[in-house]
């Protein structure tokens, strides 16, 4: 169908922005169940607070990138930050929903929620940054054959140069 790329400044303001590009995208492809639209408008303002953040804490001017591509069948979203980058395996655990130390969590839940509102989700840390990709299916069907056929793979990007 296509895809729509945004750059925007690292500041929460534009975190409404960032949520009508999928909006935008959803819009032109209808087949798309609304819970669908709404678990991945979530999962893409959790990512760009992140890159907001990331951005912040280093005092960057730059702006971040924004691509929404979808198709009849996937609707894929990328949020490209120019932070420090970080590794998400070293990531401290969350407790689950129901245990006390659950209240300890001020912060750090973004990425679960990222990963259980998407079909797919991956995150690529560089020195010059993180590339988040957060996907969902129209149907489940369609989500279950990405995952196990081979030759769907995620494409590599070059965080550097804004995934182009």
């Amino acid at each position: 169908m296509g895809e729509i790329r945004l750059e925007i400044p690292a500041r929460p303001e534009y975190l409404s922005l960032a949520r009508q590009v999928v909006a935008a995208a959803a819009a032109v492809e209808p087949r798309f169940r609304s819970e669908r639209i709404d678990a991945l408008r979530l999962a893409v303002s959790e990512a760009t607070t992140n890159a907001v953040q990331s951005h912040a804490d280093l005092g960057s001017g730059e702006r971040i990138v924004i691509t929404c591509d979808l198709d009849e069948e996937r609707i894929e979203v990328e949020v490209i930050d120019r932070g420090g980058g970080f590794d998400p395996d070293e990531l401290p655990a969350v407790p689950e929903p129901g245990d006390p130390e659950r209240l300890e969590f001020e912060r750090g839940l973004g990425i679960p929620i990222m990963r259980e509102l998407t079909d797919e989700s991956e995150i690529r840390p560089s020195p010059e940054g993180t590339a988040v990709r957060l996907v969902v299916y129209r149907s489940e069907a369609s989500a279950e054959r990405s995952r196990t056929d081979p030759a769907v793979d995620a494409p590599d990007v070059d965080v550097r140069d804004g995934g182009d």
